[in-house]
């Protein structure tokens, strides 16, 4: 079901009404509903909100990322607008998961994606559980040639290649890509060792996953891991960007599913969304799995919604004046 979102949501602290450097960005979002957006020129992103735990619910996760797009509007609100007079940023609303039925508020996902790429929008996705890509997915193989080389770059602790014969869940969505599109690859930062069995290891190797585990993710590797990533990004005609929360070490992160004691530090993650955003081939980026119910002081979700910040502007700074 497919919601236009409530203006409370953008509500915050006000220095001026009339001095757009005081601005703060629930002063300058707009709320339009997806048939009302208009084309643009790559200077315009928009934001939808996926109002889902459903995959983790089937995953047997703990459920409650469904609260988290509002969650991270409201993080959002507050936060300094520091863009050019040309660029705008709209929140076209939210897509609600009824009645269990994932594959339907995927598809949905997918055609509201699907409109804002079309118009030449960047695309930020509040997820939700990790379910979410699929629907992102989803959006973009469609808003491209069948033939288009779609490069998935994943910071994540898991795979989420486990089998999807009984029903698709938050854990299957990269292995329903990989064994149904001919033309995706699958780029994953943040693999953890005790998060993932050998056999999830395995399918990782059959399926050609690139991968880089988290303990390799340090300072004195990441200048040849952000090499290996950029000739990824190169070899592909879009890039698809979305973030776990998960993937971050618990005492930065500690509201999400399943926490990571060996996780990353934000300064990585940081470092690698930067990477990803700053390319020019990537147009749209989604997070995920930020549990507000699981949430100790809103650390998980402020972080996140400075990691959705910070996406926002590379996606756009690209195109700026």
């Amino acid at each position: 079901m497919y919601t236009v979102t409530d203006q409370k949501q953008w509500k915050g602290r006000i220095d001026s009404t009339t001095n757009t450097s005081s601005f703060r960005l629930h002063q300058k979002v707009n709320r339009i509903p997806i048939n009302d957006v208009s084309a643009s020129d790559n200077h315009h992103a928009g934001i939808v909100g996926f109002i889902c735990d459903e995959g983790v619910r089937r995953n047997q996760g703990r459920i409650g990322a469904a609260s988290a797009p509002n969650a991270l509007r409201e993080a959002l609100s507050s936060l300094p607008w520091t863009f050019d007079d040309e660029q705008q940023i709209i929140d076209v609303g939210n897509v609600i998961c009824l009645n269990h039925a994932l594959q339907d508020a995927q598809r949905e996902l997918g055609e509201i994606v699907k409109t804002l790429l079309n118009k030449k929008l960047q695309c930020v996705v509040l997820g939700g559980g990790h379910e979410t890509l699929y629907g992102h997915y989803l959006g973009v193989r469609s808003a491209l040639p069948k033939d288009a080389e779609i490069g998935i770059v994943n910071i994540d602790a898991h795979f989420d290649l486990r089998p999807y014969d009984e029903q698709p869940s938050s854990g299957t969505m990269f292995r329903q890509i990989l064994e149904q599109d001919p033309h995706a690859d699958y780029f994953v930062l943040g693999i953890q060792r005790y998060g993932n069995t050998k056999e999830l290891f395995d399918k990782a190797d059959e399926l050609n996953v690139n991968y880089v585990l988290e303990d390799n993710l340090t300072s004195e590797n990441m200048a040849q891991i952000l090499h290996d990533l950029q000739q990824f990004m190169d070899n592909h005609d879009y890039i698809l960007l979305t973030l776990c929360m998960d993937v971050l070490n618990a005492a930065f992160a500690p509201g999400v599913s399943a926490p990571s004691p060996f996780g990353l530090d934000p300064k990585t993650v940081r470092t690698i969304l930067q990477t990803v955003t700053s390319h020019p081939n990537t147009h749209s980026f989604d997070i995920c799995e930020v549990n507000p119910s699981l949430d100790e002081n809103g650390h998980t979700v402020k972080l996140g919604a400075y990691f959705v910040y910070e996406a926002l502007n590379h996606l756009l700074r690209r195109h700026g004046s």
